[in-house]
């Protein structure tokens, strides 16, 4: 069975949706925290803590998915994704007590560590419009986002946290199945053949300066990616009072700004693919910085409006890494290297928990991150300024072709 699962290929369409789901599960309990702590009978300030453990894993242990796939293969770790993902969702819906629901949360990062590195590199082997391609898999995946606080509010109004999370692992049982028949025999490309057996050797020049300069851009976006995916349906909530204090309500607003947002992505994609990408970086950076520090300042519709300007920055940084990692590493390597930068952006992203339970239990208000993350922006436009020269990368992407 595992010998036919392995090193097979899918089409991009079933890797976008996989993206989709890589999201939208590690957010359940961004919606479903504030029920979950009145079940538990503490605050919500106290119970995001008890999310750490799951994002720190969904970083920490992307390098051990990297090597788990170079070993056998990345189809047969997309399989394991689908259903460990599924199933560590239905186990944390039985948690009893709040160490029991940290340990289902935690086995959901686990399991959702899977994809970054090895669905992202499944998605970059085959040749072609990479920055589109990028840009439309990072929609799906923020699609997951703006979808986790519309689903899981409404299932909180029909039901519980409890709810929330078994049923959203049985859809994802389901889809395993769909995307397991899917798979088919893998086409090696010419690109590929060409690189069998080579090291730092293909790489192109300035690889290392280049993989620094991400490394820095890596870190502060993860930062700004994980507060803003896990922080602006609470902060709707507390800020829109005089549009709608329904939890359902400020779900879907929140889902229409991740939404809406999210097709930056497409936009970028289409800049990378002819514009340097330093250029586009640097112009995210900027953005950023402006409407992350005017997201603390406004609320209700204004908020809203602004705060789609902000996520749309935001969103819009995602494929550029990528596309830039590309145009220096090697098909052979790229696993690996991808998972050492995910490793960074979902463990940095993991520390917004901690710390913002650490401000807000000590009388800072939601808005005060905001003013944080458009200083952290400042360091994405540094990292866009230390990026090399693409000619080297240029050589290499016209060796591979």
């Amino acid at each position: 069975m595992l010998q036919r699962i392995q090193h097979k290929s899918v089409k991009d369409i079933f890797i976008n949706i996989s993206h989709f789901l890589d999201h939208f599960m590690m957010l359940i309990f961004a919606k479903a925290a504030y029920d979950a702590a009145r079940h538990f009978g503490i605050g919500y300030q106290d119970i995001i803590s008890y999310g750490t453990l799951g994002f720190v894993l969904f970083g920490a242990m992307a390098p051990i998915s990297a090597k788990l796939a170079d070993r056998y293969s990345r189809s047969l770790m997309m399989v394991v994704f689908h259903f460990g993902i599924g199933v560590a969702a239905i186990v944390t819906s039985f948690a009893q007590t709040l160490n029991q629901m940290m340990a289902g949360l935690a086995l959901i990062g686990i399991f959702a560590s899977i994809f970054h590195p090895v669905g992202i590199a499944m998605l970059l082997r085959r040749e072609g419009r990479v920055g589109i391609r990028l840009g439309i898999n990072g929609v799906f995946g923020n699609m997951g986002v703006a979808a986790a606080p519309l689903i899981i509010g409404l299932l909180l109004l029909v039901g519980d946290w409890r709810a929330s999370f078994w049923i959203c692992g049985a859809f994802c049982l389901v889809y395993g199945v769909i995307f397991l028949i899917a798979l088919k025999p893998q086409v090696e490309t010419s690109s590929s053949q060409k690189n069998s057996g080579q090291a730092v050797s293909g790489f192109a020049e300035g690889w290392l300066r280049a993989l620094m300069a991400l490394a820095l851009s890596t870190t502060a976006g993860g930062f700004i990616f994980g507060a803003m995916t896990f922080l602006v349906p609470r902060y709707f909530e507390i800020s829109m009072t005089q549009v709608s204090v329904s939890v359902a309500v400020t779900g879907l607003l929140a889902s229409i700004v991740y939404a809406i947002a999210s097709f930056a992505q497409i936009g970028v994609g289409w800049l990378i693919d002819r514009v340097s990408p330093r250029i586009v970086l640097f112009s995210m950076a900027v953005g950023q910085g402006i409407f992350l520090y005017a997201a603390s300042q406004f609320t209700d519709l204004a908020l809203m409006a602004v705060m789609i300007m902000a996520m749309s920055f935001v969103f819009g940084q995602i494929p550029i890494t990528d596309a830039i990692m590309v145009r220096y590493v090697p098909d052979e390597w790229r696993t690996r290297i991808l998972s050492i930068k995910f490793l960074l952006n979902l463990s940095v992203g993991a520390s917004v928990l901690p710390l913002c339970a650490l401000l807000l239990q000590n009388g800072y208000l939601m808005a005060d991150l905001f003013l944080i993350m458009s200083a952290i922006a400042v360091l994405i436009m540094a990292a866009a300024l230390c990026l090399p020269s693409l000619e080297g990368a240029k050589e290499l992407q016209e060796k591979n072709a």
